[in-house]
């Protein structure tokens, strides 16, 4: 009986907690909202800056956030024509550029984007920036993290929201906020990420492509991504990331509706 109880109390927070990823129209978990998880971002992203060092003033800093500006604008553009303006609400957006060798790069909640110097090789120029800047803010804009922080809070049993959350248990809830922005990770959340790194890949496409950026360089990014990967790739299902092969051919596969974005807004 108990179980049952439970099971119909989950399938109502359920029901009642999911959200719409503007564009491709997945139905998400979503029980932890913006104001509650910017405070935590920009917290994390402070600290990061701190124990980091930052190129952003550099010539290639520069190119980073005039390209991020760029993407942030259309993202807001595109979410104004669509209707759903109200998901940057709160965002403060930030581009900077830190020496890393490191192969990445990321965006908080709420628009705080890093990028490492590792990654620049393979970006190549100001278009191969905008496919990373494209995928990586598209991850805050289908928020990604809150739900995967939402799951980690079920998979948890903290169903009362954040705040109950980190009077509950406030370690616990830190280290799920942090996997949830990828500073950790656990296996059974490993495919649901994959499925959000495809979404981000088609959401980037389009606000790429907006922002008057090729989408077709997509691809090519990808190749290149695939050709310096060094040993050897760990299966699919054991990885956060899709195969390369599959990414590309989704791609390709959304290449004609971005084409349409990118006619109509090129510069």
């Amino acid at each position: 009986m108990y179980k049952k109880i439970t099971a119909l109390l989950l399938f109502g927070l359920f029901a009642y907690s999911c959200a719409t990823v503007p564009l491709s129209g997945r139905r998400q978990l979503s029980i932890v909202s913006n104001a509650e998880v910017l405070p935590l971002s920009y917290d994390q992203y402070g600290e990061v800056l701190k124990d980091s060092k930052i190129l952003t003033n550099t010539r290639e800093g520069k190119q980073v956030v005039t390209v991020g500006r760029r993407i942030a604008s259309a993202v807001e553009k595109y979410l104004e024509e669509t209707g759903h303006s109200e998901i940057t609400d709160g965002f403060a957006w930030e581009f900077n550029l830190l020496e890393s060798e490191q192969v990445n790069a990321w965006c908080m909640p709420g628009g705080k984007v890093a990028f490492y110097t590792g990654i620049l090789p393979v970006c190549q120029d100001e278009t191969g920036i905008a496919v990373v800047m494209g995928h990586e803010v598209a991850h805050a804009i289908a928020s990604h993290a809150r739900e995967r922080m939402s799951q980690g809070m079920v998979a948890n049993g903290l169903l009362g929201g954040l705040q109950a959350a980190m009077g509950e248990n406030p370690s616990l809830t830190q280290t799920i906020f942090l996997q949830a922005v990828g500073f950790g990770g656990q296996v059974g959340m490993l495919k649901f990420s994959r499925d959000q790194e495809l979404e981000a890949d088609q959401l980037g496409l389009i606000f790429m492509a907006i922002a008057g950026y090729d989408p077709r360089e997509a691809p090519t990014f990808w190749e290149r991504m695939n050709a310096q990967a060094s040993g050897e790739r760990p299966p699919e299902f054991l990885s956060t990331h899709p195969g390369p092969e599959r990414r590309i051919d989704q791609l390709n596969e959304q290449m004609d509706k971005a084409m349409e974005y990118y006619q109509a807004n090129r510069r």
